[in-house]
């Protein structure tokens, strides 16, 4: 049995600029309800039960209309909870699943009926050891890639930046747009002049991939206002602010000490350092989304 996760904090703080109508949570995570959609035997971590109605209420305390759930790995390939959620709430959420290997297209064309727009391979290593269990591999998605692109999906990675120098052609050749995790998960000690991150800023700048930038409180060692994410956060959106989406990562699994726990609030309110010009916010935040995720396009 894993350690259980700290909860989610319930009252985020204010930011100082009103999201713009279609603002989007690109990443979160749901869990539960548990006697439905148990999670995984061998997990890294254990999260309370979130399931998709705090997630709404959880947008609706940061004046978000919309938001993307992605299947955490404590819940291996059971992509039930977020599922769940999306059917509840059509309009206003969208997923990227983890599929098994024996996943038909049966499945893929009910998951594409819900909401999902794209399936996520962890990829995640540190010292050449995975730093998370579940997920599945670059080998899933490239015997799924040909499917992934009839239906318009992408591939969502979840690595850490400098394994793309290595990475990135095999990436590449699945022939599908590549959304970046957490702005590659870079600790900000390496600098933005790392080789992995610099190959991300490229993947940007030619239209291989997207990025959330999302994370500074998992990328950053001074804490909050994660200062020191400044430079790798101004640095993607410099090389292709049209290929940036940005998340929480509500609800914040695997933290266990209450200091550490980050406030939505925080998080949003970075976006107006990065981006003081509203007209770049709303393109992170509602015309960047609704492109990847598919949503409805909102006038203005």
């Amino acid at each position: 049995m894993t350690r259980p996760c700290l909860p989610a904090l319930d009252v985020p703080s204010p930011p100082s600029f009103t999201p713009p109508p279609g603002a989007c949570d690109s990443h979160a995570h749901v869990f539960g309800p548990f006697a439905q959609y148990p999670l995984a035997d061998d997990r890294s971590y254990t999260p309370a039960e979130y399931p998709g109605a705090a997630f709404v209420a959880h947008l609706d305390r940061l004046g978000l209309s919309r938001g993307v759930l992605v299947t955490g790995s404590a819940s291996g390939t059971d992509n039930g909870a977020v599922l769940e959620a999306l059917r509840r709430y059509p309009d206003r959420l969208r997923g990227v699943a983890v599929p098994a290997p024996d996943t038909t297209d049966a499945d893929l064309d009910a998951w594409h009926a819900a909401g999902i727009r794209g399936v996520r391979a962890n990829l995640f290593r540190r010292d050449g050891h995975a730093v998370y269990r579940n997920g599945v591999g670059i080998e899933v998605l490239e015997a799924l890639a040909p499917r992934l692109a009839e239906r318009g999906w992408h591939a969502q990675i979840w690595i850490h930046a400098p394994d793309l120098v290595e990475m990135a052609p095999r990436l590449v050749r699945l022939g599908v747009p590549l959304v970046v995790d957490h702005m590659g998960r870079m600790a900000s000690a390496r600098g933005v002049q790392d080789a992995g991150f610099q190959q991300l800023c490229r993947m940007l700048a030619d239209g291989t991939a997207w990025t959330k930038i999302s994370g500074a409180d998992r990328n950053g060692a001074s804490g909050a206002p994660y200062t020191d994410i400044d430079p790798f956060a101004r640095a993607l959106l410099a090389a292709n602010d049209a290929r940036v989406v940005w998340g929480t990562d509500w609800p914040h699994i695997n933290y266990f000490e209450a200091a550490q726990m980050p406030d939505d609030g925080v998080l949003l309110d970075l976006l107006a350092r990065w981006m003081p010009d509203e007209r770049q916010r709303r393109r992170v935040l509602v015309d960047n989304p609704a492109a990847l995720y598919d949503f409805a396009p909102v006038p203005g």
